[in-house]
């Protein structure tokens, strides 16, 4: 038997087939579940995501344009969701924003308060209120799973990281407060911070050019996280496996995060 078999959720946050959402979706429908899927509003982003999940298989997917920073639109998401599907096991919150101009080494202290606030709004926040829309669905269904994707930025100061590192500290203490609110409903709450990968989100950062070769001879695993190695954690995750886990990051780095220097 699959892991995940007769369980059906959502995934926001594919961009492409480099996102570590789309390796997430690919892992849990490995292992039996049904996805349902958000993109960006516009027919670009929609051509892109639709290509991505193409080359997973799926050639008509279930899924609706998102801004989740429009309370409006995720009221209108997570009903149409619920509208056609009669189960929420599990919610994949995979998003992030920072103005890339300001993820430049030296920019920190030039970060306005409009963009502060809004890295924090969509990184973090966006959490919660996918949280609260589910919440009901999840709970009637015996409960479920909800994971989200952070970064060692978020503990530590990575150079060029700058707003999103704070963002990503926000989300972190975001999910162990679900998880404690969220408990007695038997819903869990966990966050993956994977390591280092190249997507479109980690490209706008500066000054991590070197870091695969960086991570590659330093790392215990002497090797850069794949893709898969963040899916594989997705699905102990969201699978009864991980039946008593909640309000947890684990590290999904090949270990680079517990090195001193």
């Amino acid at each position: 038997m699959q892991l995940l078999e007769g369980k059906t959720g959502l995934i926001i946050g594919i961009a492409n087939e480099r996102s570590y959402a789309w390796h997430i979706a690919k892992s849990l429908r490995e292992q039996g579940a049904k996805c349902a899927f958000s993109h960006l509003p516009g027919d670009r982003n929609e051509h892109r995501v639709r290509r991505s999940l193409k080359e997973m298989g799926i050639a008509e997917p279930w899924m609706r344009p998102l801004d989740a920073g429009k309370d409006e639109e995720l009221d209108a998401f997570f009903a149409a969701y619920e509208n056609d599907h009669d189960r929420l096991d599990f919610i994949v919150h995979s998003i992030a924003f920072a103005d890339r101009d300001l993820l430049q080494v030296g920019k920190f202290i030039t970060t306005p308060r409009a963009q502060y606030l809004s890295a924090i709004d969509i990184s973090a926040y966006t959490l919660l209120a996918m949280a609260q829309r589910g919440r009901a669905q999840m709970a009637r269904g015996g409960g479920g799973s909800i994971i989200s994707m952070s970064y060692y930025g978020a503990e530590k100061v990575v150079p060029g990281y700058n707003v999103m590192g704070v963002a990503k500290a926000a989300l972190e203490c975001t999910n162990r407060y679900l998880a404690s609110e969220l408990g007695p409903d038997k819903i869990r709450v966990n966050c993956i911070s994977g390591g280092y990968l190249r997507t479109l989100a980690s490209s706008a950062v500066g000054g991590t050019d070197t870091m695969p070769d960086v991570v590659a001879a330093k790392a215990p695993l002497r090797r850069n996280v794949e893709g898969a190695d963040v899916g594989k954690t997705a699905v102990y995750l969201l699978s009864d496996l991980a039946s008593g886990v909640t309000g947890e990051t684990i590290y999904v780095d090949c270990g680079i995060s517990i090195l001193g220097g």
